[in-house]
């Protein structure tokens, strides 16, 4: 079964203290191109992230999301380092008393505005047993994203199926308009030369120069070579994910197939049933973008 590039997947974990949060979404893209947002507690698993995603999604255009919710009201508040507060409070009032300058008027302010009050002394490290509960959460993120691919890659293989058969069926429509075709061609040229121009001809030369110009307009071949690449198309989308540029090159010589019916139709109603089919060809094509 094909899957599309675009999916999306999320997954929580609690823990005592906080919650944390991951989001993965994908497009379609030529390859693989990932944008990954991650706390810094995070920060020194992101290369392995990275590999695990890549892996998996293989293409698309990957915006991946890791954030921490914190539970205590305290620890949502900016952290205020009040020892580093207390040391500058002292030093401030020293240096006044020294150089007889004014203590500040608004010494909170002025204490808050100090370097690296606001932080936290201690260094937070990634335990194992936190990252073992954050990695299962970007896998269980990622799994979702992937049957999101599944199941939008069913609803393409539906679509790819209705389109490909409405091609074959108006490719048999063309036959019953090429015997018509030739008995046109042979009455317009004849009623020409008797009529318009009022010459003598050669019959059996005439049927020669009808023969060769007849040659020239069939269509047999293309007929053909466009029959096989439907069935082409079809046996590529059974053979599993991975087929969406096969696809696409597969659409492109149909294309080129039928832009031949066109150019050597030279009837009315064969060129409306090429104009449909490229209709159907152009939406397969936009679609086909989509597939991995």
């Amino acid at each position: 079964m094909i899957q599309s590039m675009t999916g999306y997947g999320k997954a929580t974990v609690e823990l005592p203290d906080k919650k944390i949060n991951v989001e993965i979404k994908s497009l379609n893209s030529k390859a693989m191109d990932l944008s990954a947002r991650i706390a810094p507690l995070y920060r020194e698993k992101e290369i392995e992230i990275r590999s695990e995603i890549s892996k998996i999604l293989e293409r698309g255009k990957v915006d991946f999301s890791l954030w921490i919710e914190k539970k205590d009201a305290e620890q949502l508040a900016t952290p205020i380092n009040q020892e580093l507060v207390e040391a500058y409070y002292k030093k401030i009032k020293e240096i006044s008393a020294v150089a007889g300058i004014p203590e500040p008027a608004d010494w909170f302010s002025t204490l808050l505005r100090m370097p690296d009050v606001m932080t936290k002394n201690e260094i937070q490290e990634l335990s194992d047993e936190e990252w073992a509960m954050a990695h299962a959460a970007v896998e269980e993120a990622i799994s979702h994203l992937v049957d999101f691919r599944k199941q939008e890659g069913a609803a393409l293989e539906k679509k790819f199926r209705e389109k490909i058969a409405n091609i074959a069926h108006l490719l048999e429509t063309i036959t019953p308009y090429e015997k018509e075709r030739v008995a046109k061609v042979k009455e317009r040229i004849t009623d020409a030369l008797e009529k318009t121009l009022s010459v003598d001809y050669d019959k059996n030369r005439l049927e020669q120069e009808l023969i060769y110009y007849i040659e020239k307009l069939d269509v047999n071949e293309e007929k053909q070579r466009l029959g096989n690449h439907l069935k082409y198309f079809i046996s590529t989308l059974e053979g599993g994910s991975g087929q969406g540029k096969k696809l696409g090159f597969i659409a492109q010589e149909m294309g080129r197939e039928i832009n031949t019916l066109g150019s050597k139709s030279n009837h009315a109603e064969m060129q409306k049933i090429v104009v449909q089919m490229k209709d159907e060809l152009e939406q397969i094509k936009e679609q086909v973008l989509n597939v991995m």
